[in-house]
């Protein structure tokens, strides 16, 4: 069994004392149980001094149909597959404070979001929450315009990118390095306050990220706690490499699949037509109240 002592050490190997991280994690590449589960890994992360990250995604919940006049071009998106007929005009309003996560972000995320004093941002599709003594300063970066501002943070206040049993596909930070490689976001809709229709900033296709492995391996620090291969990037720098990779070669990211949309329009440039500016729904933070004392 997996005990808090091996985690701890783990994350004194990787020198991450003091430091915000993002962590991407799978419980599962332990290979063995863990005494505590995602709590005890989430204590181990925030132990001396550390602020955690956590992608905290909602793109399935929240996301609507794009109304016609909304549809950039080369925004990986088959305009033509979706459904006729106008988008409905009522349906759910995300906010920070519902609870909510796409399965699909693992335990870590929904234990972390669920704690007293985390912090979530209001992005409506792809937020990220983090729990520590910067949380609040890391996620007030965000908006649905500014939807990596967490991530630009971190990487500016000597922060560490953690990965827990997965590759590199699972590095959302990488999302950041193509656009600092001249690459648009894609656009997607959602609904603000109001329930007015926006559009906000996501992220492209991450299946061929593993291709910067050669990039970003001189930059890692690397431990295993039982079966599972834990490692750590200077933010600043990991992504500064993998931004000039992309830049010198934009197929870099491709994915297996060479039909597929997302990464063909993102490798052209993204999405065409004006930036994205105040049609966006409202963004901010929230926070849990911490428990009396």
């Amino acid at each position: 069994m997996i005990q808090a002592g091996h985690l701890r050490r783990a994350c004194g190997d990787l020198a991450l004392t003091g430091r915000p991280v993002i962590v991407h994690a799978s419980l599962r590449s332990f290979g063995l149980p863990l005494h505590g589960g995602a709590d005890a890994l989430l204590d181990a992360l925030l132990a001396r001094g550390r602020t955690v990250v956590v992608p905290a995604f909602t793109q399935p919940q929240f996301g609507v149909l794009p109304p016609a006049t909304m549809r950039p071009a080369r925004n990986g998106v088959d305009y033509t597959a979706l459904p006729a007929g106008p988008a409905a005009q009522d349906g759910p309003v995300y906010d920070a404070g519902c609870g909510l996560i796409n399965p699909s972000m693992g335990v870590l995320p929904a234990t972390l979001i669920g704690r007293p004093g985390a912090v979530r941002g209001r992005h409506p599709l792809n937020s990220f929450a983090a729990i520590g003594p910067r949380a609040a300063e890391l996620i007030a970066a965000q908006s649905p315009a500014d939807v990596y501002g967490p991530i630009r943070e971190l990487a500016g206040r000597d922060g560490a990118i953690l990965l827990i049993g997965v590759g590199l596909d699972r590095m959302t930070a990488l999302h950041l390095a193509e656009q600092r490689s001249g690459r648009r976001l894609f656009l997607r809709w959602a609904r603000g306050a109001g329930g007015r229709v926006g559009m906000v900033e996501v992220g492209s296709c991450s299946r061929g990220f593993a291709r910067l492995e050669p990039v970003l391996a001189p930059y890692a620090r690397t431990t295993t706690v039982g079966a599972s291969s834990w490692r750590a990037y200077p933010a600043r720098q990991a992504l500064d490499a993998a931004a000039r990779a992309i830049a010198a070669d934009q197929d870099i990211t491709h994915c297996p699949d060479r039909g597929c949309l997302a990464c063909r329009d993102s490798i052209a440039g993204g999405p065409v037509g004006p930036p994205l500016a105040g049609g966006a729904p409202d963004g901010g933070i929230t926070r849990r109240p911490r428990p009396a004392p």
